[in-house]
């Protein structure tokens, strides 16, 4: 993977280099909106091989909050500013400087919080060879998987449990809070999902696929920003599943209006 190595690197050291006006105004509008905390939010996150490493994003949360790992549109804990950040991804351009310095890699999967990671057994833990990527298959497909969560909440909350019928022992979410909710659908649907599309990636590896996704992460990122805007659609199915053509699984754009179809 000696192409993609220097891929990474090189494109990751011009990226910094053109939008570091772009990561300057954000940086002056989270002191300015978010005050009495730092610009960065840096958790150790997992990498390749299971070792651990200072992940870099903008932060978007305040800062004295405690709670789970998994959030959701509309989370208490993400400041008005942070809901754009995340939205739009920007919250995620400090991760170029991971990708120069090796910790990470413009494609691959997304970094784990410890934990998860340790409950990966037997081939499930191709992924740890890896290096994260700032996207990828999963990241594709779940590219709004905030909003996604907060969708399968609000269906549980209004009885509409179709999705979880298939899990013979679903808990009793009448008892649940919101965010115990979110977390089970993140461990249960969310979570097996991303391992195995990332698998499958690792399994079937191609700089050539790098590049697609990279310009299909480009692709899905420019038609939400003009559908949200412009129309005002923030559209995803969240019950959708991958599809196969000749043996590749394919992902469909998780925006209605696109009708870009990526195949691995």
């Amino acid at each position: 993977m000696i192409v993609k190595f220097l891929f990474d690197r090189i494109v990751a050291f011009f990226g910094l280099l053109f939008l570091w006006p772009v990561m300057l105004i954000t940086a002056v509008l989270i002191k300015l909106k978010m005050p009495g905390g730092p610009v960065f939010f840096v958790q150790k996150r997992v990498g390749k091989d299971g070792k651990l490493f200072d992940c870099h994003k903008f932060r978007s949360m305040t800062v004295k909050h405690s709670g789970s790992t998994v959030s959701v549109a509309g989370d208490s804990r993400i400041t008005p500013l942070g809901a754009k950040l995340r939205h739009y991804k920007i919250d995620e351009l400090p991760g170029l400087w991971d990708v120069m310095i090796g910790n990470m890699s413009f494609v691959g999967p997304r970094p784990d919080v410890p934990g998860y990671a340790d409950k990966l057994e037997g081939a499930d833990r191709d992924v740890l060879k890896l290096r994260p990527g700032i996207t990828g298959p999963a990241t594709l497909k779940y590219r709004v998987e905030d909003e996604m969560i907060a969708g399968f909440v609000a269906d549980i909350k209004a009885g509409k449990n179709e999705q979880v019928a298939k899990f013979q022992n679903a808990p009793d979410f009448s008892t649940m809070s919101d965010q115990e909710i979110a977390v089970w659908y993140n461990d249960n649907v969310i979570y097996p999902d991303k391992v195995r599309l990332n698998c499958y990636y690792y399994r079937n590896y191609s700089f050539i696929k790098d590049i697609q996704m990279i310009f299909a992460t480009i692709l899905e990122y420019i038609t939400g920003v003009v559908m949200d805007k412009l129309f005002h659609v923030r559209y995803w199915d969240y019950t959708k599943e991958p599809f196969n053509i000749n043996g590749h699984i394919c992902l469909i754009s998780s925006l209605k209006y696109n009708p870009f179809i990526f195949i691995l």
